[in-house]
């Protein structure tokens, strides 16, 4: 398999296959509201159209990055999300670069959206797929952001049935500077156990695949048995 590792400003051609990765926290957090009953999760272009979105549909639970604000039902959290029932409700999500990176490859025939949590399911996934090539988007701080650059190598390897220890790749995202920033409270809306969630290895037996339904782009699990 020919792995690209980009950061969403080098995305000049939409590649056929895309592994979007954001640990701290968009997708740790999404696979998380599967965890919770979600049926789906909506990937908002931006602040408005998540408001809009939720105006439209009052059931929709909305999600942003940072502080709650007006409009929106909860933060990009994974420890405070975890209290939350979501059975068989539809989440609007709009996060600083998780979502961002998802919908700058929404028209590869291919989307995944992945953290450590899903991580040996996406990499089943491609393995299943049998997929030549597959960039994957390194979202954080434009394709420098270690916690999403090691998770993706970790995927990587995985994929490509690598016999990869994943210890030196969590070490790698506890120690990045989103790691650092969400445990000192540098970022706003923040539980205290987030990092420790964004790090949890393979807590869930799915993937995460997003599609454009419409003109929303939209993700769900996708289920994969446990054996390799």
């Amino acid at each position: 398999m020919d792995t690209r590792f980009l950061g969403i400003p080098d995305l000049v051609e939409t590649p056929p296959v895309a592994v979007v990765v954001d640990v701290m926290r968009a997708f740790t957090v999404a696979a998380w509201a599967f965890a919770q009953g979600a049926e789906k999760i909506v990937l908002a272009e931006s602040l408005d159209e998540a408001v809009a979105l939720k105006a439209r549909h009052p059931d929709w639970v909305a999600i942003k990055d940072g502080a709650s604000a007006p409009g929106f039902d909860t933060v990009n959290s994974p420890g405070m999300l975890r209290s939350i029932d979501l059975g068989g409700r539809t989440v609007v999500q709009k996060t600083t670069a998780g979502t961002v990176g998802a919908l700058a490859v929404k028209e590869a025939s291919l989307v995944l959206c992945a953290s450590f949590v899903v991580a040996e399911a996406t990499a089943r996934l491609l393995r299943t797929r049998k997929s030549d090539t597959v960039t994957f988007v390194v979202t954080g701080e434009d394709g420098q952001a270690d916690e999403d650059l090691a998770c993706a190598q970790y995927i990587a390897g995985r994929a490509a049935e690598a016999r990869t220890d994943a210890a030196e790749f969590l070490h790698r995202a506890a120690a990045s500077r989103a790691a650092v920033e969400l445990t000192e409270g540098v970022r706003q809306g923040v539980h205290p156990d987030d990092v420790a969630l964004c790090l949890e290895l393979d807590r869930f037996p799915f993937a995460m695949v997003a599609t454009l339904e419409a003109s929303l782009m939209v993700l769900r699990p996708h289920a994969m048995s446990s054996q390799p």
